[in-house]
């Protein structure tokens, strides 16, 4: 299930309420329906991992060799048949609470949930899976961050908002550089077994550029539409500026290799030291 990178999923739901206080003016939420979001979006990243464990491990892409943490079916901890059992149930339960998301939220969080699910599954299912091509990062943008912060800004008090937009893109970035950084560690491999993603394609330096884009951008982007963050501490967020920088030295000092596990799990936490910036931001 991946406990170490669950916050992707979490991170910008809390956000998207904060955005919601922000446009509301008040922290009178719906704090039962926040709740059922974040259940929500956890069961369909957990899924999500568990469909790509069993997803990589039918097509080799997990062997001996593999420089990531231990996948369960790949190695052997765990039957095929299990995890795509306890997967389907993740998205079973996903569907059950977005239920009561739809009934609020309507024909717009339909939407948002049937391409959610859907998306979930086909990242390693089907006969072209979305992790085997160049649009594994955009997937990520899309859902990690753009779709989770602005449906759940829009859940809670039904508007669509520019904040939301801005920090769900900013979110996305931040998401879609933890993929960058799993893909760059697993070139090598990849490339042998078909699975042509973004990093495959780019090549090693390009794909080390374009994690230094997605890190410093959301930085940029939240300074050039500062107007749009009227009542937040907008100073706070460059506190995790340093730690970009880190990354980006990190990114090029690293050995290409397992070393790259470490890189990649504090990208993770960069996104949520962002947001936790800019929840505090509010609260002050």
């Amino acid at each position: 299930m991946r406990p170490k990178t669950v916050t992707m999923s979490l991170v910008p739901v809390a956000v998207g309420a904060v955005v919601a206080v922000v446009e509301s003016g008040n922290y009178s939420l719906d704090y039962p329906l926040l709740g059922v979001i974040f259940i929500t979006a956890l069961l369909i990243q957990i899924g999500t991992n568990l469909y790509n464990d069993a997803g990589d491990a039918l097509r080799g892409a997990d062997g001996e060799d593999r420089l990531g943490p231990v996948r369960v079916v790949s190695s052997g901890l765990l039957p095929l048949a299990t995890v795509q059992r306890v997967a389907k149930l993740s998205f079973f339960g996903a569907l059950l609470s977005g239920c009561w998301l739809v009934w609020v939220g309507g024909l717009p969080i339909l939407t948002i949930g049937i391409l959610s699910i859907g998306a979930g599954i086909a990242y390693t299912g089907g006969s072209r899976p979305i992790a085997y091509t160049i649009f594994g990062e955009l997937f990520v943008f899309l859902f990690f961050g753009l779709a989770a912060v602005m449906g759940t800004t829009y859940l809670l008090i039904f508007s669509w908002s520019m904040l939301a937009l801005l920090l769900g893109s900013a979110l996305g970035m931040l998401a879609a550089a933890v993929l960058v950084v799993n893909n760059y560690r697993d070139i090598d491999g990849d490339s042998l077994v078909g699975k042509n993603t973004l990093a495959v394609k780019l090549g090693k330096s390009a794909t080390r550029i374009l994690y230094l884009f997605l890190i410093f951008t959301p930085f940029i982007l939240v300074q050039l539409f500062a107007d749009l963050m009227q009542g937040i501490q907008l100073q706070l967020i460059w506190l995790a500026f340093p730690f970009a920088l880190y990354l980006g030295r990190e990114i090029y000092r690293t050995p290409h290799g397992v070393e790259l596990n470490r890189v990649l799990e504090l990208s993770v936490k960069l996104q949520l030291l962002f947001a936790i910036l800019i929840i505090l931001g509010v609260l002050l």
